[in-house]
């Protein structure tokens, strides 16, 4: 039951809260640039918040198999998820729900910013929600996934003190949407209907594809904006980050779009994609060495 427990709370993907590290590096940029910028990074402090941050994401990840439970044993592959493959009891699951739920807010306290401690419980409320039944309305499903990657890039503008870029939420907003809409694609070529998800009902695949071009070109164009206007970047620099960006929205689309990948998630594409990895790589270089770090 260890083991099952352990896959419950989905650790492999607290790598979503890569979000949480964005805002860091721009921070510290700011902060070196004009020594009148506030920027108060303590290590233990960010540390807390993002592993209590994590530890709120297992708890949801956990409510929400335990509400799918029934509809999961339909499912080819999430009939294999711990509950409905009973390897975990419900007791048992209810149980992790509130340790995690209470360890991870009890983290977000201990770093003193109580901006961290009310975007969890936000993130929460959010994500009950979602599990509760709006996950069945199409587009609201979409949008409620979508926020959280939001308060993920709020988390971390909170835990490094940074002021949130308008610039920089739009471009995770969009970038977000994108991800929520690709996946509702690869759901319906992967041939998954309203049985499985009852928000399906309310996609086609025209609507999908017109949705994800809006948003990747939103997005495109909001971190165009923003490495312009952050003021940040180095003289000449600005741009430097750009291809990568642009190379990871079109190879995400792509890799979500080949036939054996179809309804393949963000984070199964993370962990086995090496063009993914290697572009994620050189995206951190890029926007390093613009921001003049290096």
């Amino acid at each position: 039951m260890l083991t099952g427990l352990i896959r419950l709370a989905r650790p492999t993907h607290w790598i979503k809260n890569v979000f949480v590290l964005i805002p860091a590096p721009f921070a510290l940029a700011a902060a070196a640039k004009d020594p009148s910028v506030s920027f108060h990074f303590e290590t233990a402090g960010f540390l807390m918040g993002l592993l209590g941050f994590s530890l709120i994401n297992s708890a949801v990840y956990t409510l929400n198999d335990l509400l799918d439970a029934e509809a999961d044993r339909l499912h080819p592959k999430k009939r294999l998820r711990p509950i409905a493959a009973g390897l975990v009891s419900p007791r048992a699951a209810i149980v992790q729900i509130g340790v995690l739920a209470l360890l991870g807010l009890a983290l977000c306290i201990a770093t003193g910013k109580p901006a961290a401690a009310w975007l969890v419980v936000a993130y929460s409320v959010i994500n009950l929600a979602y599990s509760l039944g709006a996950k069945h309305i199409a587009l609201l499903d979409v949008f409620l996934l979508s926020s959280g990657f939001v308060i993920r890039v709020l988390l971390g503008c909170v835990l490094v003190d940074a002021q949130a870029s308008s610039w920089l939420l739009l471009c995770t907003s969009s970038l977000a949407l994108f991800l929520g809409f690709t996946k509702r694609r690869g759901d319906l070529r992967a041939g998954l209907d309203g049985k499985h998800r009852p928000s399906l009902r309310g996609y086609s695949q025209a609507f999908l594809d017109q949705a994800i071009t809006i948003c990747a070109g939103v997005a495109l164009l909001a971190y165009a904006l923003y490495s312009i206007d952050a003021e940040v970047f180095r003289p000449g620099r600005e741009m430097a980050s750009m291809p990568l960006v642009a190379y990871g929205i079109f190879n995400y689309l792509r890799l979500a779009d080949m036939a054996d990948n179809g309804g393949s998630s963000p984070v199964h594409i993370a962990y086995h994609s090496r063009s993914s990895q290697i572009c994620a790589i050189g995206w951190i270089i890029a926007v390093t060495w613009g921001l003049g770090i290096w």
